[in-house]
Order: structure tokens, then sequence, then C-alpha cells
């Protein structure tokens, strides 16, 4: 196999500059097949803009960003054949109905019909909307916009997964859902990239952790790595000694002593 398509996500010094500010200084990561990686950071840290990069939203200023082995900016119709992503705030076309949406993305991804309405009917089954497949999605709740969201992502069966803040919004069981179904496609080969402000979420479901603070990467690795490096604790206490938080972890205590 070629060495570059062994990773199915790669950024190589990948950076972008909005004038003097450097969003994104320099990122190197490699995410194999079958791996979460839980992408972690301050507001305003390079998260969603590292995320755009990599799906081919945003142009970088320097570096490579590669899915499968492809450059998204050299050759972004492969790369992108392989991507699901799920922003923060997805958009949709709320007056199409929910099965509609579906198969305008089937559309898009050129699946053989009677393929992406089987795979459509099994998304709206998992994600509790069969029911409602057939209501305009302006009439739906912000968890069901999230999940509807996920189907489209997933209908093509993506090989690469981006996801900003899955589980926002959704309601607990819809959450275990959706961590439940993000480690069944890891253990089907799919690689996913996961940001997340949840510390709980990202220490229990991720292989690794990735933690970016003004634009730079400063750590990466599994739970047991990082606490290697940083001292032993939770994830949260590893992320408020990288980033800077541990003082207000501090006057935490104090205030509660």
């Amino acid at each position: 196999m070629n060495a570059e398509k062994a990773w199915m996500i790669q950024t190589r010094g990948l950076s972008k500059r909005y004038g003097q500010i450097l969003a994104v200084d320099g990122v190197d990561l490699a995410i194999p097949p079958g791996e979460i990686l839980g992408f972690l950071g301050p507001n305003g840290a390079g998260k969603t803009t590292t995320i755009k990069m990599l799906v081919g939203l945003l142009q970088p200023s320097q570096g490579q960003a590669l899915i499968g082995g492809y450059d998204v900016q050299e050759q972004p119709l492969r790369a992108k054949a392989l991507v699901g992503y799920v922003p923060d705030t997805p958009f949709l076309y709320e007056k199409l109905s929910g099965r509609e949406f579906l198969r305008f993305i089937a559309r898009l991804y050129d699946l053989e019909p009677a393929l992406a309405a089987r795979r459509a009917d099994d998304l709206l089954q998992l994600f509790d909307l069969a029911e409602r497949a057939d209501d305009l999605i302006q009439g739906y709740s912000h968890g069901m916009r999230q999940k509807i969201a996920l189907a489209a992502a997933l209908l093509h069966e993506p090989r690469a997964f981006f996801l900003d803040e899955p589980t926002v919004g959704l309601d607990p069981k819809s959450a275990r859902q959706v961590k439940d179904l993000l480690r069944h496609l890891a253990e089907r080969g799919t690689a996913i990239f996961m940001s997340t402000h949840i510390l709980e979420v990202a220490e229990r479901m991720c292989d690794r952790v990735g933690i970016i603070d003004r634009g730079r990467l400063i750590a990466c690795g599994t739970m047991a790595e990082l606490r290697q490096a940083e001292g032993e604790g939770t994830l949260e206490d590893i992320f408020l000694q990288l980033t800077g938080g541990a003082e207000v972890a501090e006057l935490a205590q104090y205030l509660e002593g």
C-alpha cells in the first residue's frame, strides 16, 4: 500500500492566516482507518478552521490536507467523495422534507436510486425520524435537524467522518445513539475526526485526543500517553493545564472551600 494511503486523514504543516492572525499554525496530524480522534481546544483555538480545511471548505495558506492519500486542494473530487461532514450548525433546505433532502444528497454523490432509498430508510429508522420523514424540515426541532444532518452525511458511507460538536442539542437517548454509531463506524474502518467541548465524551469515546491552542497542536495521544507526558488526572485536568485554564480550576476550588 502507498504510505500516504495508510492514513485516512492527514495534515502536513497545515496553516491558515487571516491578515496578521495565524488561526492555524503548522498542524501535523495522521489518523488511520478505524480511529476516533477527539479534537479539543478553547474557543477560537482553530478547531473549526482545521476541519474546514480538511473537508475542502477553506483553502490552506500553507501545508496540505489529505483524505485517503488525496490532496483536498489538488484532487478535490476524489478526496471529498470519501468525506462525511456535520458542522456545528448544519445548513438544511427547509422547504424539503427529510426524505427529499436525503434523496437530494444521494444525487450529489451519484448513488444508485434503489440503494440510496434503502440506506435512507435505514438511517431514518436509526435516528427515529421515520414517522416525520415526509414532513418539511422547517418543522423539525433542533435535535431532529441535527439527526437529519447526520443521516445525510452518512448516506454515502464515508471513509473519513468529520463532526463539529456532534451531540449538542440532542437529548440523552439520541446522544447515546450517536456515540454508539460512531464506535460502530470506527469498528468498520471509518476514521472519525470529532471536535467537542464535552471532555467527558472525548475521554470515554476517543482512541486519541489532540489539543489545539492558539492555532498550534500542543498535544496528541492516547489518554495513557497524555497522562505519562502531563501527569495523572482526568482529561479536564490535562486540558486546563495545557491551555492555561488551571488558574480557573484553582479559583473554583478556592470558592468551593
